[in-house]
């Protein structure tokens, strides 16, 4: 009895010394993993600030996109093929054509945004011009909401300063042909646009404008 009284000791000491010599490997590898997640967390947190302050800075253009989206129409109904029909006439022609601009008027500005991105993207100096540009309008939005610029005794408006931003900028625009580029994207918009109004039946989609008068008829 004693003897194995005797073995058992060292053996529970040893468990506990083992047990205690674990913690102490383990707990500087998880300090260290809990230190490891503290970039990725300050990144994440400057990204979602990024936005917050674009956001806020332009309640208007904010205001003017979700307009816009609500009253996107369907895409599905905006490119149906079967809906497309040569006006018999010229009047009808005229009245068709502002007719869909007035029902498709945001499917076209997505449209027309959609050939500025194209144009962008297949752009690379264009693209790094802009970034540039609207980085920079960012920098003076941090700054604006920290200290105010002051020129001279003058306080500079943030409008002001995104104005200036984009005068300077022309000069860099004009060497990476963003000329070109912009009567490109109002051509091809204005081709797109008139095309799709021209030949699009808008009447089978919201009806004739004469019809109510002819039911009226009818019915008298």
């Amino acid at each position: 009895m004693f003897g194995s009284q005797l073995v058992l000791t060292p053996i529970a000491n040893s468990k506990e010394e083992c047990e205690e010599e674990m913690s102490e490997i383990v707990d500087p590898f998880s300090a260290e993993m809990s230190v490891v997640p503290e970039e990725p967390r300050s990144f994440r947190k400057f990204m979602m600030q990024l936005p917050t302050h674009l956001h806020l800075a332009s309640p208007a253009a904010r205001e003017w996109v979700s307009r816009r989206r609500e009253n996107v129409r369907p895409w599905l109904l905006f490119i149906n093929t079967h809906k497309f029909k040569a006006p018999p006439n010229l009047q009808r022609w005229s009245k068709r054509l502002a007719r869909n601009v007035e029902y498709f008027q945001s499917n076209y500005m997505f449209v027309f945004i959609g050939l500025i991105i194209y144009c962008l993207i297949t752009s690379p100096l264009l693209l790094l011009a802009v970034a540039a540009s609207l980085g920079a309008c960012y920098l003076l939005s941090l700054r604006n909401a920290e200290t105010k610029l002051v020129v001279g005794g003058i306080e500079i408006a943030p409008a002001h300063q995104y104005a200036a931003v984009g005068v300077l900028s022309l000069p860099l625009f004009y060497l990476v042909g963003a000329g070109a580029v912009l009567f490109w994207v109002l051509g091809a918009s204005l081709f797109i646009i008139c095309v799709h109004a021209s030949f699009y039946n808008i009447e089978s989609v919201v009806g004739s404008e004469e019809e109510p008068f002819d039911l009226q008829m009818e019915q008298v």
